[in-house]
């Protein structure tokens, strides 16, 4: 089971819209999810449509209950959706730390009863709240992964760096280490000052960073306010989109505890230098002239990059359109473009086992097309085509002008 504490000791940077959202697209992505909600103001609750006036036991009552009358966690949760469950909270939970303060065991009690679902769950989401104490202290405790939030806004560097400094401060008191993401949240591309503040995060904090990012979207607002996750309340929406991404991002990354590099992985690897080595036996033999003759010397690089340009990327010719990427390791490539309705199911790139290379063909009339590849749900620019413009997300969509 991977717990994950969602924290930001400054308010205002969407932090509880990231754990409805993405418990709710790890959920979706078939992993067994459980939402504790340990911000005694109970927003995942009211984002979720749980009627606080029906909730009669919350996360007060299993945390600070373990003594004598105790409660268990699973008498706590409620189902939201399939693999997807919340354990909520209410005002009370504000009275956990004074109750607490003669408690040796006040910091690990979310640990100690989040131990007896381990069973159940493969994730647990910790919705922090807004500031740092003993609720903190016990998110960070029992989590092994903590993702930070941080808006794009004037204030949010100063805020990431205490948030940071209160890790450190977690990690020499009790010994305990955990994973930090830092994640870009309400990132508005139309605004200089969000692409400024995107860049400065990405400048001072690269190997925190996660390569997900949210975008602004009213669609989240929308949802939480009706009281719905956006895998339901728009399923089709950007918002979606980015928040399943990151969901991905988390399952493929691993927990941190994952430190050994799979065996497939390294197979992986292997084929990729095997590839390459023929890649260049083939290229060794360019041209350096204009003669036709064979050549007397191994091509240099810009001359094999060349000779990779013209064999992969999207190409006319007398039958269509084709594209061409190589995607080592991936199951499957699909296309999404204006062509298509941006519906990557539309068409799927048929794989060329042997070379791993994978390839389709369209019909398409005069004109000029953006598009972008989806490998393994994941879109990106296809790396072969140098031809790209930015896009409304902040990334690069892939252009084809077809004569």
């Amino acid at each position: 089971m991977r717990t994950i504490a969602i924290a930001n000791q400054k308010g205002g940077c969407g932090k509880t819209t990231v754990a409805i959202n993405l418990s709710a697209c790890l959920a979706r992505e078939g992993r067994r999810t459980l939402l504790v909600d340990m911000d005694p103001q109970g927003h995942c609750a009211l984002g979720l449509a749980v009627p606080e006036e029906q909730i009669e036991l919350s996360m007060f009552d299993a945390l600070a209950g373990m003594n004598g009358d105790s409660v268990e966690l699973s008498r706590v949760i409620w189902q939201i959706t399939a693999n997807f469950d919340l354990a909520p909270s209410k005002v009370n939970l504000a009275g956990f730390e004074p109750r607490m303060l003669d408690h040796p065991d006040r910091d690990v009690r979310l640990r100690t009863i989040l131990e007896s679902v381990a069973d159940r769950y493969e994730y647990v989401v910790v919705d922090c709240p807004p500031h740092i104490g003993l609720l903190t202290y016990n998110a960070f405790q029992a989590a092994g992964e903590v993702i930070i939030p941080v808006d794009t806004g004037y204030f949010s560097l100063q805020g990431l760096g205490k948030q940071l400094d209160t890790i450190d401060e977690l990690r020499r008191r009790s010994g305990h280490d955990v994973h930090v993401r830092v994640l870009a949240n309400q990132y508005d591309v139309r605004t200089k000052l969000g692409r400024e503040i995107l860049s400065e995060l990405k400048r001072k904090y690269d190997s925190l960073m996660c390569q997900s990012f949210i975008n602004f979207n009213t669609k989240l607002k929308e949802g939480a306010s009706f009281g719905q996750p956006i895998t339901e309340y728009d399923p089709g929406s950007m918002g979606l989109r980015d928040f399943v991404r990151l969901a991905r991002e988390l399952i493929a990354a691993g927990g941190p505890e994952q430190e050994a590099v799979p065996p497939s992985i390294l197979r992986q690897a292997d084929e990729l230098a095997a590839r390459a080595e023929r890649l260049l036996a083939t290229t060794a033999p360019l041209l350096c002239d204009r003669s036709g003759e064979k050549a007397t010397r191994p091509a240099t690089h810009e001359e094999i990059e060349k000779k990779i340009e013209q064999i992969y990327g999207v190409s006319q010719t007398d039958d269509g359109v084709v594209f061409l990427t190589r995607a080592p390791g991936a199951a499957d490539v699909k296309i999404a473009g204006d062509f298509n309705n941006w519906s990557p199911e539309a068409t799927p790139m048929v794989r060329n086992h042997e070379s791993q290379d994978f390839r389709a063909m369209l019909q398409l009339a005069p004109g000029r097309y953006r598009y972008r590849l989806v490998v393994d749900g994941n879109w990106s620019q296809d790396p072969f085509n140098s031809y790209v413009e930015s896009n409304p997300f902040g990334e690069f969509n892939s252009v084809v002008e077809v004569k």
